[in-house]
Order: structure tokens, then sequence, then C-alpha cells
């Protein structure tokens, strides 16, 4: 259990209010095998009922009133707090302040939202009334990531909650908030659980794959792999690796310039890459896609590297007429 614990993702948590979705995290991180904790809960508002809460349950708070500041000043206000305590993640629960853009920039990807709409409708205020105007048979909430674009990130989940005969925007808001905190929870715990998740990782592997020119993929040994070429005589450019012969790691496969390489990086960077059993010895490397701080950008780039290393120039060429656009 220690060290369960110990590998959780840190989240900060940002509100105005009373702190309802703030309770449902901070109780749901309490269970058995969740994978995040709080913390840190912090406020543009040193009275919002959410900061006693999260004292009672001796999580950190910080407080800092918007009143009379630069947005930028407050913004980079409570981005030291939150960097101060080891955040790893930025969940917003009924924070009312718009972030700037360099604040959004700073955590992209890791920040998430919850929005009482099923969105991409009704995004902004008043959302319970226009659904109620338009005739909706549903309103209900989502959780999205963050980005400049109000309330335009990915959605990571949805829930939805029926319109009845009769409602007002407050009676279906009553009843939003408790699925809001059904949803929440599990939303950011799947979120957060991402960078484990083989499933996921493969996802992200095989698009990125597959993206390539003239790629396709093919099982080899049980394990998925992708060739450049025909289906009759392509070679494989990359495997994927779900912990391998009993290894930890969940791995691309990618081949390496040379074995001096090979075995200079997997000395220099352990974290991030592995000499696999039996692929190694014929300048394979496993860049270990399971770990904090991966960069997708690099398994991109590997995987184009590795592609170029098997794939025939007459394909190649499609790749740089393509760059050079």
């Amino acid at each position: 259990m220690p060290e369960t614990r110990a590998a959780r993702a840190r989240v900060a948590v940002l509100i105005s209010g009373r702190g309802t979705n703030l309770a449902a995290l901070l109780y749901a991180s309490r269970l058995p095998d969740c994978p995040y904790e709080i913390v840190l809960v912090a406020s543009n508002d040193p009275q919002a009922g959410g900061l006693a809460i999260a004292e009672a349950e001796g999580i950190k708070t910080f407080a800092l009133s918007h009143r009379g500041m630069d947005r930028t000043a407050h913004d980079d206000a409570m981005d030291a707090a939150i960097r101060s305590s080891g955040a790893d993640y930025v969940a917003l629960a009924g924070y009312m302040r718009v972030l700037g853009d360099a604040m959004v920039a700073r955590w992209t990807g890791r920040m998430v939202n919850i929005h009482p709409s099923l969105l991409p409708l009704y995004p902004g205020l008043d959302t319970h009334a226009r659904a109620i105007e338009a005739g909706d048979s549903h309103g209900g909430a989502t959780v999205h990531l963050v980005t400049s674009e109000l309330d335009n990130g990915e959605p990571l989940g949805r829930i939805e909650v029926a319109i009845l005969r009769g409602d007002t925007p407050d009676t279906l808001a009553e009843r939003v908030l408790f699925a809001e905190h059904q949803l929440y929870p599990r939303a950011l715990a799947d979120y957060v659980s991402r960078s484990s998740d083989p499933e996921h990782l493969l996802a992200r592997v095989r698009e990125l794959a597959l993206a390539l020119p003239n790629t396709h993929e093919r099982e080899s040994h049980g394990s998925p792999g992708w060739r450049v070429g025909s289906e009759k005589s392509g070679k494989f450019f990359a495997y994927f690796s779900d912990h391998h012969h009993g290894t930890p790691h969940v791995s691309l496969l990618a081949k390496c310039g040379s074995m001096d390489e090979l075995d200079g990086l997997v000395e220099a960077q352990p974290h991030a890459y592995h000499k696999p059993a039996y692929y190694g010895a014929s300048g394979w490397i496993g860049v270990i896609l399971n770990r904090e701080g991966l960069d997708w950008d690099d398994v991109s780039d590997w995987l184009e590297r590795s592609w170029r290393q098997v794939a025939p120039r007459s394909t190649t060429r499609l790749l740089d007429a393509a760059d050079e656009f």
C-alpha cells in the first residue's frame, strides 16, 4: 500500500466558492486504489467555504484575492503556490476566474475543468437556462481539458441529467451538481492514469505510427508492430512492448542508429530507455512510455527516425515533400 500511495498523481484544486466538487474529489481520493491525491486547495477568495473543508481534512491551502491585482500577477501567484505544492495536475472546481493564456500554456495537458453542460453545447454562463429554453431533453456536465479557448478543450467525460417538466435553472442545477460529484472524481482518476495505461499508450503509438506514409500494422510474436511498404514485403520499423519478459516497462521499440548509441542512451537515461530482451541485440532500443514527463513529440521523432531506416527512398520522399509545406 505505501508504494501505491507514493505513486499517486498530485493534484491542486482551484476553487472560488463552497467547494462541493472539491469535496467530491477529496473524499474520492481517500478511497483505496485512487490514483490521485489532493495536495493543495487554492482560491481567489479568502472566504471561500471550500478552504475550510480542506483545512479540516489536513490539506494545504492558499488564498489570494484577485481584487486590485493585474490578471497576470494573480495568475503568477497562483501558479507559484501550485508549483510549490509539487502538484502534477490542476483541477478547476468552481474557480470563477478566467485564466490568462500564459497560465493555461504552463499547464497544457495537465489542467482540467468541469462545466455544467453537455459540451460543446452552451459554453460559458447560464447553461441551465439555455438548455431549458432550447427545449433540450437533457442537461448535464462535462469534464474537459483547459485550453485558451473557453470550454473548448478535449472532453474527458460527460454525464446526462434529464430535464423535467417545470424545471427551472435552479432545480436543474441542483440535480446536475449531484451528477458532477459522480463524474469529476472518475474522469480525473481515468485521466491521471493514462500515463500507465497500456491501452491508452498503444492507441497513441498506433496513431503516430500509422500517420507515417505507406505504413500498416501487423502483429509479431503476440505484440503489435508497424511496417512500411507493402503487406507482402514491408519491413518492421516499430513494435509495442507491454511488460515484455517481465520488465516493468511499457515501451516503443524502435531502431537505434548504432549499438554505441543504444548503450549510451540506456546508461545515461535509464528512466527513459532500456535494452529490450532479444530485440536489443539487434539494435532496437526501448523508449519507455509509462513514465512521468513523457514527451510525445520525442516518441514521434523516434518513430520517424526508425521508419526512415527501413523505408524505401521512394517512400521517404513523400514525407520530405510534405515537410516542405
